[in-house]
């Protein structure tokens, strides 16, 4: 944040601005402020019965209309009021051939053109910005698409935050799709930052939403994905891409309530029964993706069946990596319980005010956060056989 901004949002809080790309404008009444300092100079001069002159101190009067307006016009104007003050000022005084007064008339003009110059670039820097948070705004909607709120026989919700402030978008990735085979979703992180971990989590994604409706096996989803995720790597030539890879999980939910998993060096999900908590962890793990050649990409599918009512969290590291000052993690598993009470959206909103809490700032890394609520429309509060909550496997 600029000093500018630091000071408006101490001043009067961050409000949208009347040009595209301002984050945050001073009230129309700040606009008095330059004039408020002239009455003042004006005031102590008068005091002062021309024994110390306080002319230089208007100065600072042109500078304080640029730090206020967002009109480039404004310092020009201000400083030209201010000119005309430093004269009467000098003519009362008695100093019109001093050294004094020629200075101050010199310093005045040469604050107010660097506050019109300063103005000037501002208003080009937010524009720019505006351009580049809209483009940002329509790449996420394209490449991370809201997810709606039922699906097939889930309720969903999602809250992503980017680690960079104006950026919307960044290497997390998540998708949900209704198929034939029932409702899939994957969250993943992609490692590294920028574009190029954008460039990687587009492929990542385009290649889920057409082999989530293809595949019926959910390993075979993911093998399709490392196919595509090795083509795209060795296709995109920014910095860094032959050290790239993608940690995801994938998630299917039946429509008899059975959810199959497949977690490729991701964090494993969270399942919310009751007021319970507990990690689906699984017994076989495998590499993130692009660690492995493509065609020795063969996860284990596990199966856990799922009663009514029941929640399942997908996040990213982003989220239980986040430390306090002190470097203690986030307790999602301790915290998930304590937020539950609401509909999934409320749930992921009260998780991601908690983790901002726990931090104390923005967040260092991407934070995704993916909740599915099982609810079949056609059997409300039915529970389905869990097998004692033990994870089955399926080879």
């Amino acid at each position: 944040m600029s000093a500018t901004g630091w000071i408006r949002e101490r001043f009067t809080g961050p409000t949208p601005g009347p040009a595209p790309g301002a984050t945050g404008t001073w009230p129309r009444t700040a606009l008095a402020l330059p004039f408020l300092g002239m009455a003042l100079i004006v005031a102590l001069d008068y005091v002062s019965n021309t024994e110390v002159t306080v002319e230089p101190a208007l100065t600072a009067v042109p500078a304080l209309a640029a730090v206020v307006s967002r009109r480039t016009w404004y310092p020009l104007a201000i400083g030209l009021c201010t000119e005309t003050v430093a004269f009467l000022m000098a003519l009362r005084s008695d100093a019109l051939d001093q050294s004094v007064h020629a200075a101050s008339v010199f310093a005045i003009l040469l604050v107010a053109t660097i506050g019109w110059v300063s103005a000037t670039l501002r208003l080009r820097q937010e524009r720019a910005l505006a351009d580049a948070q809209l483009v940002a705004s329509i790449a996420r909607r394209v490449l991370l698409r809201p997810v709606p709120e039922r699906v097939g026989t889930v309720r969903a919700a999602v809250h992503y935050e980017a680690a960079a402030a104006h950026a919307r978008i960044g290497g997390d990735l998540y998708e949900v799709v209704n198929t034939r085979h029932g409702v899939r979703a994957v969250v993943g992180d992609v490692r590294g930052k920028g574009l190029g971990a954008v460039e990687t989590a587009a492929a990542v994604l385009g290649a889920f939403r057409e082999a989530a409706h293809q595949e019926g096996a959910l390993d075979r989803v993911a093998g399709w994905l490392a196919v595509s995720l090795d083509r795209a790597l060795h296709e995109n030539d920014h910095p860094g891409v032959e050290e790239e890879f993608v940690t995801l999980v994938l998630i299917g939910v039946g429509p008899d309530g059975t959810a199959e998993l497949v977690n490729c060096g991701h964090p494993a999900p969270l399942l919310l029964r009751g007021g319970e908590v507990r990690p689906l962890e699984l017994a076989e793990t495998v590499p993130p993706l692009g660690v492995l050649d493509p065609a020795d990409v063969r996860p284990p599918v596990h199966r856990v069946p799922l009663r009514s009512g029941d929640r399942v969290l997908l996040f990213t590291d982003g989220v239980i990596e986040a430390r306090d000052r002190s470097g203690a993690f986030y307790p999602l598993a301790e915290r998930l319980p304590r937020c539950a009470d609401g509909r999934p959206a409320e749930v992921l909103q009260r998780l991601h005010e908690d983790v901002v809490r726990h931090v104390g700032r923005q967040l260092g890394d991407d934070a995704a956060m993916l909740l599915l609520q099982y609810e079949p429309p056609s059997v409300q509060g039915a529970q389905l056989p869990h097998q004692n909550g033990v994870l089955a496997h399926r080879t």
